[in-house]
């Protein structure tokens, strides 16, 4: 039966980073990268310039594509399968413990409601899939890295889930699944994610930033504010660890570069 013949539903779409958990998910694999060898030194201070500006600066769409050039460069010829189980093996490590209760609960509150819960994040795919499993969302939209025959990273992306693109994914699924998207919901902190709010009829800016902060208000948009972590292991059953976790872990890498140069820095004043 085609989208148009069935009734509609409603959607509830969500960023990831600083919505869902309470940091950058890209940094938070910042150790196991640099556990396994896949960061040096060298690398790392080639990134952690481009990191740092963003951090400090905030996003616009110059920063971003500075950022996401460099991502490709640091990680082009890395093996796919390499990443994706270095993330499968330390995901409920890493990001458990930073997910929002207030996350949980939305989440809970739009299911019941029979609404399509969405992720949809400019994190990689490796990242945002098994934790959409983990979260029990329907569907993840994240971006994914070009391989080649070898599985190999190629430094480029397939797709790159940020700002007009992610609005097109959100309109791409509405029309496939029936969804209206004036009767739906979409949660961000950033000025970038600004067109995925606009193409819903509720938009709620989470954990704003300064300059989203500022068009919610002009707007009359919902503004809320999450501050309670909590670990997932206490309300979600283990994490998937089958071949499920799609491609796109580059864009971790200039995160994970940052973190991964404050652990070698401590480790060299320990020395």
């Amino acid at each position: 039966m085609s989208s148009i013949n069935r009734p509609p539903i409603e959607g509830a779409f969500f960023d990831l980073d600083k919505t869902i958990i309470a940091k950058s998910s890209v940094l938070a694999f910042g150790k196991p990268f640099y556990r396994e060898g896949l960061l040096t030194r060298r690398t790392i201070v080639r990134s952690i310039y481009a990191q740092i500006v963003f951090m400090l600066l905030g996003a616009d769409e110059t920063k971003m594509e500075k950022v996401r050039q460099s991502m490709l460069s640091l990680t082009r010829g890395w093996n796919q399968q390499n990443i994706a189980e270095i993330v499968r093996e330390t995901l409920d490590e890493v990001i458990s413990p930073i997910v929002f209760a207030e996350a949980l609960d939305l989440f809970d509150q739009h299911k019941a409601a029979g609404r399509r819960v969405v992720i949809v994040s400019s994190a990689p795919m490796e990242v945002a899939q098994p934790l959409g499993e983990y979260l029990g969302a329907d569907e993840v939209i994240a971006t994914r890295a070009e391989i080649d025959v070898d599985g190999n990273y190629t430094g480029e992306l397939d797709f790159y889930a940020y700002g007009p693109y992610k609005a097109e994914a959100v309109a791409e699924i509405a029309l496939r699944e029936g969804i209206d998207l004036s009767a739906s919901f979409a949660y961000s902190d950033s000025i970038t994610d600004l067109p995925m709010l606009e193409a819903v009829g509720n938009p709620v800016a989470v954990n704003p930033d300064r300059e989203l902060q500022r068009e919610a208000i002009a707007r009359g948009w919902e503004v809320r504010h999450f501050a309670n972590p909590v670990s997932l292991r206490d309300r979600m059953p283990t994490p998937p660890t089958g071949p499920t976790i799609a491609v796109g872990a580059g864009i971790a890498a200039i995160g994970a570069a940052a973190t991964a140069y404050l652990l070698w820095r401590r480790g060299t004043r320990r020395a």
